[in-house]
């Protein structure tokens, strides 16, 4: 008995052997399958193939239009239109053979290749597509609209209208020194701080009314400072209100926003040696972004990396270095770095391309 189950396991093992290398040996690439392929991410167990499809187009059109530029030639000679371009998913759901089957001049069908590339760079593996339960190469087509727009002056945060173009810009009354002064003096350290000699920076993006009237629009503690630090610096932003001019758009006050930063320094004597050490690493921050900017790349990521060495948890310097990472196409580094920071700041400002790059 023990002889005939062998023989009948080695038999069932030898058919799905078979099986898998017809499978892995079709090189056929169909048009349509059963299971079209389905870009990740939309891979619930409780949702329908039709529902994880939908998804999946989604997905895919956040990815394609959050990665692609338009490219300055087409800008420049008004290139507009619909690139299609087409490619196949393989078996183990990576991208091969791109084509452009319909191109717009100007560079439109190679920035539209680069962002289908991307995926692959970024190491994102498509479900692939089935028929009669089993794994099918798939080719897809992509249509990537290219339309100019004429950009308007203002953007919509929330239920406002904020000018980011104006003829005269926003000012503190008495100019960039008097808000400087105003800062130092209205800004107060809590006291809870010095416990643990807590510093670092507070970002408040303010939005001023025709009428002087001001509003926080977004708060970002890079450094987790907590409650306290928070309502300063709120009680001190709002404190600005009726000392500034407004913004001027031909030729009426309009809305318009300006980026404080308050600094938080401990008084305590004992938090000097950390008060001056944060100082360091901002120096450090400086001069990676310096070189960076430059193009010594690698220098200026070595001096960001120099800066999180002391301060580990300093969301700013976590998106220094990230971001420069993000621009080597380094993704894990990338990903590592500002997940860390968002965990830190609290904030959404990279949670598209982290859905791509952490995998």
């Amino acid at each position: 008995m023990r002889i005939l189950l062998t023989i009948t396991f080695l038999f069932f093992l030898a058919v799905e052997t078979a099986q898998a290398q017809q499978a892995a040996a079709d090189t056929t690439v169909y048009a349509v399958a059963a299971e079209m392929p389905r870009f990740p991410g939309c891979e619930h167990p409780d949702s329908t193939v039709d529902a994880r499809y939908r998804c999946s187009q989604q997905r895919l059109l956040e990815f394609v239009y959050s990665n692609v530029e338009y490219p300055l030639e087409a800008r420049q000679k008004g290139n507009e239109g619909t690139v299609v371009a087409s490619f196949i998913v393989e078996l183990d759901g990576s991208i091969s053979d791109i084509l452009v089957v319909k191109n717009v001049e100007g560079g439109c069908g190679d920035e539209t290749v680069r962002v289908i590339n991307l995926m692959n760079e970024a190491g994102l593996r498509w479900v692939p597509a089935r028929q009669d339960g089993k794994p099918r190469r798939v080719r897809v087509s992509l249509p990537v609209r290219f339309k100019l727009e004429e950009a308007l002056p203002y953007i919509m945060v929330g239920f406002d209208t904020v000018y980011t173009e104006f003829d005269t810009p926003l000012a503190f009354a008495g100019g960039e020194q008097a808000l400087a002064d105003y800062l130092g003096k209205a800004v107060k350290y809590p006291p809870s701080g010095n416990d643990s000699c807590l510093l670092g920076d507070i970002a408040i993006q303010l939005l001023v009314y025709p009428d002087k009237d001001v509003r926080i629009l977004h708060m970002t503690d890079f450094n987790d400072l907590g409650f306290d630090f928070w309502f300063e610096s709120a009680y001190a932003a709002a404190g600005t209100l009726g000392q500034w001019t407004p913004a001027q758009y031909e030729g009426r006050d309009v809305p318009s926003a300006y980026d404080l930063s308050i600094s938080f320094a401990p008084t305590s004597a004992r938090c000097k040696q950390r008060v001056d050490l944060y100082a360091q690493a901002n120096r450090l921050a400086e001069e990676g972004e310096q070189l960076y900017n430059s193009g010594e790349h690698d220098a200026g990521i070595a001096k960001f990396g120099e800066a999180i060495a002391l301060f580990p948890d300093n969301a700013a310097f976590r998106f220094m270095r990230g971001q420069a990472y993000l621009n080597q196409n380094k993704f894990a580094e990338a990903c590592d770095d500002l997940f860390r920071g968002r965990q830190i700041a609290m904030v959404s400002w990279f949670d598209n391309i982290l859905r791509v790059i952490c995998r």
